[in-house]
């Protein structure tokens, strides 16, 4: 949901991942740079993650577990998030079960606004620039405050603090998702969507301490830069002719953008009181942009 907002700030497709591969061996390294957002209100971390899921839609019963690690340095301007699960779909079709099981292994990683995902069946990786990094960085936005007024956006609100592994914690709950999040950090999430409740919770969490280069090293697959990923030079020009097109975004109404969205696949079957979510939360980020 969050990203197809972003695309729709910065009228850039990342989906088109076609471009020049460039040897691995001539990435940069992943911790030299400079913070240059804080991403979270500890320095560094690692979190080690368990997740299940389980539920009944459209006849179909689905369950899951998996597990997620997650390293970040630099106050979460360099993260590296692996993840590791398996989804099981049971199909019951006049008497008859199908039993469908799929293995997902995911590895993305930030570094200083570039976005890096690991495409493990096509032995590649892509690379593009970040918005969401770009948009802070260049407006020198509080991530954690940022982070807060977007779930506020959403029709989200706080509904308490509870320790969690030890960690005071502050819950969120924003469209059919509970967050315990300890400085900008998630360390439980609970969410109901669609008949289907997935909890992703933390079994380790260990701050402020040393997390070493081999943490957030990536496989040796050739780099892809995606559509759309510019040179600093070009991008900086980009940005300000974006500039100018989100000042026009800020006048929009919701008409036009509940017409804008039938042009959306993944839009234009949203309810009114969605779109009026993605609305608000789109103005939201509009305004951190000035």
């Amino acid at each position: 949901m969050m990203k197809k907002i972003v695309l729709i700030l910065f009228l850039i497709s990342f989906i088109n991942c076609k471009g020049n591969k460039e040897n691995p061996l001539e990435r940069e390294s992943y911790t030299t740079k400079e913070p240059t957002v804080k991403r979270y209100d500890v320095k560094s971390g690692i979190v080690i993650y368990k997740i299940s899921m389980k539920g009944k839609i459209m006849g179909s019963t689905i369950s899951g577990n998996g597990t997620e690690n997650l390293y970040f340095n630099n106050w979460g301007a360099i993260e590296l998030v692996e993840e590791n699960s398996t989804k099981t779909t049971k199909i019951h079709f006049f008497g008859k079960e199908k039993i469908k099981t799929e293995k997902t292994h995911t590895i993305s990683k930030l570094d200083n606004g570039k976005s890096y995902s690991v495409d493990f069946k096509n032995a590649s990786i892509y690379l593009r620039k970040d918005p969401m990094m770009e948009l802070m960085k260049n407006t020198n936005t509080d991530a954690g405050n940022a982070g807060k007024e977007m779930l506020k956006a959403m029709g989200g609100k706080k509904i308490g603090e509870e320790n969690f592994l030890g960690y005071p914690c502050e819950i969120w709950d924003a469209v059919g998702t509970k967050q315990w999040i300890y400085k900008g950090v998630t360390l439980k999430m609970v969410s109901k969507i669609m008949g289907i409740t997935t909890i992703k919770e933390a079994t380790q969490a260990k701050f402020n301490i040393h997390v070493t280069d081999s943490h957030f090293q990536l496989p040796n697959f050739p780099i892809v830069k995606e559509s759309g990923y510019l040179s600093d030079d070009a991008y900086q020009t980009e940005q300000q002719e974006t500039k100018e097109k989100m000042k026009q975004m800020q006048k929009m109404t919701f008409t036009e953008f509940k017409q804008m969205a039938k042009n959306d696949p993944e839009m234009k079957n949203m309810t009114d009181k969605e779109l009026q979510q993605q609305f608000k939360l789109m103005k939201q980020m509009l305004k951190y942009a000035n």
